[in-house]
C-alpha cells in the first residue's frame, strides 16, 4: 500500500489520538508526520506483530508522549521567566488549544471514546485512561495502582482488544 494511501486512511485518527494527547495541533501533525516518517525511513514494520495501522497508532502515540513531555519540561523552566505584569501576575507567553475547524471533530470524537471506554470493566477502563490519556507507561500504571506488571499488560490488551470490537476505527486493517 502506498504511503499516501496510508495516511489518507489513517492520517485524521491518528491526528485525533495525537491530539488527545498534547494540546498544540502542531505538535500533534508533528507526531502524526514523525510516525509516516518512521515507517517509510527505517522499514521496521513487523506484519507478523500487528497490522500497519496499530504499528502507526503506537509509534504516533510515543512521539506525541515525547512532545507532551518535552513541552511540560519547557513550560517548568520557563515557569521562573516568565512576565509580570503591572500587577504582579504571570503573562503567559501563548496559550494552545484546537483549530477551531476542529473543535466540533474532537468533541464527537471523544464523545465515542467515553461512550466505548463506558462499556470496559473498570479496571480496564482505569489502565486504558492512565496509558494513553495519562501518558503513564505500564510500570508507572502498575505502582500507581498497586498491582503486578502482567496484571496491567493483560487488562491493557484485554481492554483494547474489546474496544477494537466496540470502536471500529474503519475497514479492514492493512
Amino acid at each position: 500500500m502506498a504511503l499516501s494511501e496510508l495516511y489518507d486512511r489513517y492520517g485524521d485518527r491518528l491526528f485525533s489520538l495525537a491530539s488527545s494527547i498534547v494540546s498544540d495541533p502542531a505538535a500533534a501533525e508533528e507526531a502524526v508526520a514523525d510516525a509516516f516518517l518512521r515507517l517509510w525511513r527505517e522499514k521496521d514494520h513487523d506484519p507478523s506483530r500487528g497490522s500497519v495501522g496499530a504499528y502507526l497508532v503506537v509509534v504516533t502515540r510515543s512521539r506525541a508522549m515525547d512532545k507532551r513531555r518535552s513541552a511540560q519540561r519547557r513550560l517548568r523552566a520557563e515557569e521562573g521567566s516568565v512576565d509580570t505584569s503591572d500587577a504582579g501576575v504571570g503573562v503567559p507567553i501563548s496559550s494552545f488549544g484546537p483549530a477551531p475547524d476542529r473543535s466540533a471533530e474532537l468533541s464527537e470524537t471523544r464523545e465515542r471514546i467515553a461512550q466505548a471506554l463506558g462499556k470496559l470493566s473498570p479496571a480496564q477502563q482505569k489502565v486504558i485512561e492512565l496509558a494513553y490519556f495519562g501518558g503513564l507507561t505500564h510500570r508507572a500504571i502498575a505502582e500507581r495502582l498497586d498491582e503486578p506488571l502482567g496484571t496491567v499488560k493483560t487488562r491493557l490488551r484485554d481492554g483494547m482488544i474489546k474496544l477494537r470490537g466496540i470502536f471500529p476505527v474503519g475497514g479492514d486493517e492493512a
